[in-house]
């Protein structure tokens, strides 16, 4: 499966834009081909790569602005042919580079180009590793407006494109880790520091989507189910993945908009059987609205809404929202039950 999921420049995931559920038995002759001519001369179509493009197109027509989105892709969605296609379809592309492209007059590499660019502002980051350390580090920036040229083998079907590349690498050799660098490619102007750093933002959002999919297998556990064909496989993962979207958005507003009325997130129902069912505290007694019944929400999960504890998660929204519909169904059962022997 592969998805694209909608977020504010805040972060907010406001739901999936697309979706595109493929097998490689589709591509199995590909693998051949690349044995006998060189890959960049067979057609993007005939490529798993294509489904960034579909993706792309999915995504645009269904939000229906073109010039207000900017599709953020990592390294495997550097493909000139989605370049060229978001340039067709009016909308913007943010892309972290893995291909030395011909630049300028096509006669230098974009590497080259960069190589001549002096430092134009620095950037510190704060951010934590694999096993969860904090660390700081100060990012040198460079970027240059500059004319990006398709393969020579493609440079008959695809004119070339003038794009703003942007490099971001961190100052000095940190001890006892890789050294942070970002290479990016856009559309979209940078005329500032301030503009670049805004693009290098953006870029850190489409971690989102890892997120999401660590909901998506880890709480509705889709790799787990027993089902024996693709089609019902296809059916679950989409309610899934509603199911995973909403806990993610729950946890994320919590965040971005703690002031917002409850209701926003969560019914009537559900909101009266959580100020009944758990006891305030002192974390929950000076909250926010909407963040009171979401704490709420938590500690039916888990979450223990110490004064120093941080915000809640997604693992223990999963649960409490998982804890909370058994209530609400027994709830909504026991009132049933309460109007026949009544009637």
């Amino acid at each position: 499966m592969h998805s694209s999921l909608a977020v504010t420049t805040s972060g907010l995931p406001l739901g999936l834009s697309a979706i595109k559920f493929w097998s490689r038995k589709e591509f199995k002759d590909t693998t051949k081909t690349k044995r006998k001519i060189n890959f960049t001369r067979v057609p993007i179509e005939k490529k798993e790569s294509y489904r960034w493009l579909q993706n792309l197109q999915q995504s645009t027509q269904r939000l229906g602005d073109p010039a207000r989105c900017v599709h953020v892709g990592d390294r495997e969605s550097d493909i000139f042919e989605l370049f060229s296609f978001a340039h067709d379809l009016g909308t913007h592309f943010l892309v972290r580079t893995c291909t030395n492209r011909l630049a300028g007059d096509g006669e230098h590499t974009v590497a080259e180009e960069m190589s001549e660019v002096r430092v134009k502002g620095l950037h510190r980051i704060e951010f934590r590793d694999a096993k969860g350390q904090a660390h700081q580090a100060l990012l040198e920036i460079r970027y240059r407006r500059l004319t990006i040229w398709p393969p020579v083998a493609k440079q008959r079907h695809y004119p070339a494109l003038t794009l703003t590349v942007i490099h971001a690498c961190e100052r000095g050799e940190p001890a006892g880790r890789a050294r942070i660098e970002r290479k990016l490619v856009t559309d979209l102007p940078v005329n500032s520091r301030v503009g670049a750093i805004e693009k290098i933002d953006w870029y850190a959002l489409r971690w989102k989507i890892e997120t999401f999919h660590k909901i998506l297998k880890s709480g509705g556990k889709a790799e787990d189910s027993q089902l024996r064909t693709a089609s019902r496989l296809t059916n679950l993962i989409a309610i899934f993945c509603i199911l995973a979207w909403r806990v993610f958005w729950l946890t994320e507003i919590n965040r971005s908009a703690p002031e917002a009325p409850p209701d926003v997130a969560l019914t009537a129902t559900e909101i009266t059987l959580l100020d009944q069912i758990v006891k305030d505290t002192a974390r929950t007694a000076n909250a926010p609205p909407l963040s009171h019944s979401l704490i709420k929400l938590a500690q039916l999960g888990g979450y223990l809404a110490r004064a120093s504890d941080p915000p809640p998660g997604n693992k223990v929204i999963w649960r409490g929202m998982h804890r909370l519909i058994d209530i609400e169904l027994g709830y909504w059962l026991g009132r049933k039950k309460g109007r026949r022997k009544s009637g």
